[in-house]
C-alpha cells in the first residue's frame, strides 16, 4: 500500500497547504459578521468627478445621473463624465440631455471598460486637469445610489486623509428577480460582508469589485493603465503592491442590476475567470517576492491579496480530482490493492471521505447565505421567504461551478468585453423608500 499511501499524503499535504494559505478568509469574514467600521460625519465637501463608462446603456444611464443629482450632497462640488465607448444607441444623447459631461469613443479593438477609462481620464487631464478634482468615483451606467452614498464615502475619504481607496456596499436592484439574479445578489452581499467587512475592521486593505468605489485623483495624475478583461483586480492588486490601500464603507450604499440570463451569467463569470487568470499569470510572482522585501509597507494586506489572486476553487478540485486519478493506478504499482477498498471501504475509502467533506462544505455555505439574509435584512428587500430559501439552497452550487468556468477559461482566448443588457429602471425613489 506505499504507493497509495504516497499519494494520499503528497495530494492531502498540498491541499491542506492551500487551506492554510487561505485560512485567514475564515478570521475576516467571522470579524465582517460580529463588527463594521464607522466614520464619523465631516462637514469638508471635497470635489469629484463621477466616472461612467456606457456601452449602449441608454436604458439606464439617465437613472443613476439622477440619483447623483438627488444626492444630499453640493453639486457645485460633482461633475459627472460619461465616456459613450463603441456605442450604437442613444447613450451619449441621453446622458447629455440628462447633464452630464459627455467624450464618444469608438474602437472596436479597445473594447474591455479599462480603455474607456484610459480614454476618460487622458480628457479629463486635458480639459480640466485632473488635480483639479480630489478624487474620481467610478460606476457602472445600471448603478443606482442611496440618498447618502456620496456624503457617506466623502466621510471615509476624508477618515483615511484622502490617501485609501474607498469601496462601498454593493447591493441588488433586482435581487428578487428571479433565482439567478438572487444569487449573484449573494455574491455581492457576501462579499461586502464577510470579505470587506472583516478586512477594513482589522486594517487590512480590502479589493474593489467592479464598480462603485471612489480613488484619490493622485492615481490617474500619469492616466488609467488597467485595460484587462478583469481591470478591478489588476488595479486592487498593484494598489496594495505600490502602498496604497483600499478601505470599505459599510454605510455607503448603491444598486446595480444583475444578469437574469444563464447565458450571460455563464458569458459574464468566463471573462471574469480569464481576466483574474491573467492577472494572476502576470502578477502573482511580482507580488509574492514583494512580501519578503524590507521596504515592503502593509505586508499582511499584500500577502492577502496576493492568496486571493490564487485560482484556489480551480487548484482545490483540480488536487482532488488528480488524487483520484491517480489511486486508480494503485493496482499497477502494487497488486494487493484493492479499488474497492480505496474507494469504498466506509472507514477510510475516499469517496466516503469525498461524501462527507461535500456534506459539510455544502451545509456550512448554505448557513453563510442564512446569516447574510438575518443580518442584511433591512437591506435585502422585495425578496419573497420561498426565494430566500431557494436562493441559500442553491447557493453552494452557484459557487461549485466555478471549477468548470475556470477550466473554460483557462482554454479560452481572444475573449473581448461584450455589453451585459441592462433594462432595470429601479429609480432612486424606489432605492430610498
Amino acid at each position: 500500500m506505499h504507493y497509495v499511501e504516497t499519494v494520499l499524503t503528497v495530494t492531502n499535504a498540498l491541499l491542506t497547504l492551500l487551506g492554510v494559505l487561505l485560512a485567514h478568509f475564515i478570521v475576516f469574514a467571522v470579524i465582517g459578521i460580529l463588527a463594521k467600521k464607522t466614520y464619523p460625519e465631516r462637514e469638508e465637501k471635497l470635489r469629484y468627478g463621477l466616472i461612467i463608462p456606457a456601452r449602449n446603456e441608454e436604458a439606464v444611464v439617465a437613472g443613476l445621473i439622477e440619483s447623483i443629482r438627488k444626492n444630499d450632497y453640493p453639486q457645485q462640488q460633482l461633475q459627472i463624465f460619461v465616456i459613450a465607448h463603441n456605442c450604437t444607441d442613444r447613450t451619449a444623447q441621453v446622458a447629455r440631455d440628462a447633464g452630464a459631461t459627455v467624450y464618444e469613443y469608438s474602437n472596436p479593438a479597445e473594447n474591455t471598460m479599462g480603455y474607456a477609462f484610459r480614454y476618460l481620464f487622458s480628457k479629463i487631464e486635458a480639459d480640466y486637469g485632473t488635480q483639479s478634482f480630489d478624487g474620481f468615483f467610478l460606476f457602472n451606467a445600471d448603478n443606482v445610489l442611496d440618498r447618502q452614498y456620496l456624503s457617506r464615502m466623502n466621510d471615509a475619504f476624508l477618515y483615511y486623509d484622502k490617501t485609501s481607496v474607498i469601496t462601498s456596499y454593493r447591493n441588488s436592484k433586482n435581487f428578487g428577480a428571479n433565482l439567478l439574479s438572487g444569487l449573484y445578489g449573494m455574491y455581492f452581499a457576501v462579499g461586502c460582508l464577510m470579505e470587506s467587512r472583516g478586512r477594513t475592521v482589522a486594517g487590512c486593505a480590502t479589493r474593489v469589485q467592479g464598480t462603485g468605489y471612489l480613488i484619490p485623483a493622485r492615481l490617474v495624475e500619469h492616466g488609467w493603465k488597467y485595460v484587462t478583461l478583469t481591470e478591478d483586480w489588476e488595479f486592487t492588486g498593484d494598489n496594495v503592491w505600490s502602498g496604497t490601500l483600499i478601505r470599505y464603507c459599510d454605510d455607503a450604499i448603491f444598486y446595480d442590476e444583475q444578469p437574469t440570463s444563464l447565458r450571460i451569467m455563464w458569458r459574464q463569470r468566463v471573462r471574469w475567470a480569464r481576466g483574474h487568470l491573467i492577472v494572476f499569470f502576470t502578477h502573482f510572482r511580482t507580488y509574492f517576492r514583494a512580501i519578503f522585501r524590507r521596504e515592503t509597507r502593509h505586508r499582511f494586506s499584500l500577502y492577502d491579496i496576493t492568496m486571493y489572486l490564487i485560482p484556489s476553487v480551480f487548484l482545490s478540485l483540480a488536487l482532488q480530482l488528480l488524487q483520484y486519478v491517480l489511486l486508480l493506478f494503485a493496482p499497477l504499482a502494487d497488486s494487493s490493492c484493492s479499488l474497492r477498498e480505496i474507494f469504498l471501504n466506509p472507514a477510510s475509502g475516499v469517496l466516503f471521505a469525498l461524501l462527507r467533506s461535500t456534506v459539510f462544505s455544502y451545509v456550512s455555505t448554505v448557513i453563510s447565505a442564512v446569516l447574510v439574509f438575518v443580518i442584511e435584512r433591512k437591506r435585502i428587500r422585495q425578496v419573497t421567504l420561498p426565494r430566500k430559501i431557494l436562493i441559500a439552497l442553491t447557493w453552494p452550487l452557484f459557487l461549485a461551478i466555478q471549477f468548470p468556468i475556470d477550466v473554460q477559461a483557462v482554454f479560452s482566448r481572444n475573449l473581448g468585453w461584450k455589453p451585459i443588457p441592462h433594462n432595470d429602471r429601479t429609480s432612486f425613489e424606489e432605492v430610498n423608500k
